[in-house]
């Protein structure tokens, strides 16, 4: 098996042609616009990356950072494998490359992610390979105020000294902050 994993940090149209039906597959509802995503990397605000099999694209995420100096914190905003191929550790393996991407910058304290916080088994699924790739889910359950179902934060410190002070709610400014700048300007 040959895996590449590559990461883009400007808009190119040829590899979105073939990832976005991996997002689109993964996300069919609640999905940022393709406009806004390219507009998140024209402003250098995101990454995407790619996993490839055998040089066919078959995972995507769009990661970024957010916070100032000393207090980075690593948004990963969408991460897909294609759905025929899940389950068979291409999603575990694709985010260990993204979890190393993150690591590169001295930074970065953690890994935050918002996971669907509604009981149903396709959540617990998606809950279950976050826990298995290290990730922590908080508590705090949060309700937006622009989509209808609730999510959960779930944290992976980079730093040894990394601790969380509530019950997950500060994560949610970080990664709130992360959504309002991926839309500003649109």
């Amino acid at each position: 098996m040959q895996w590449t994993f590559n990461t883009l940090t400007e808009w190119d149209r040829a590899c979105w042609d073939k990832l976005g039906p991996i997002y689109r597959e993964a996300f069919p509802h609640g999905a940022k616009p393709e406009k806004v995503l390219r507009s998140m990397l024209d402003r250098r605000i995101a990454s995407l990356h790619a996993g490839l099999l055998e040089g066919e694209p078959v995972a995507m995420a769009i990661t970024g950072f957010n916070g100032g100096q000393g207090v980075k914190r690593f948004i990963l905003d969408y991460m897909a494998v294609r759905q025929d191929l899940r389950g068979q550790g291409l999603g575990r393996l694709f985010f260990s490359q993204i979890r190393d991407f993150a690591d590169q910058d001295p930074q970065a304290e953690a890994i935050l992610i918002e996971a669907e916080a509604e009981d149903t088994e396709m959540n617990r699924e998606r809950l279950r390979f976050w826990l298995h790739c290290g990730f922590i889910a908080t508590p705090y359950v949060h309700q937006y105020i622009w989509v209808p179902e609730p999510y959960r934060a779930l944290y992976l410190p980079l730093k040894d000294d990394f601790t969380l002070t509530d019950d997950g709610k500060t994560l949610f400014r970080d990664i709130t902050s992360f959504h309002h700048q991926s839309f500003r300007g649109q």
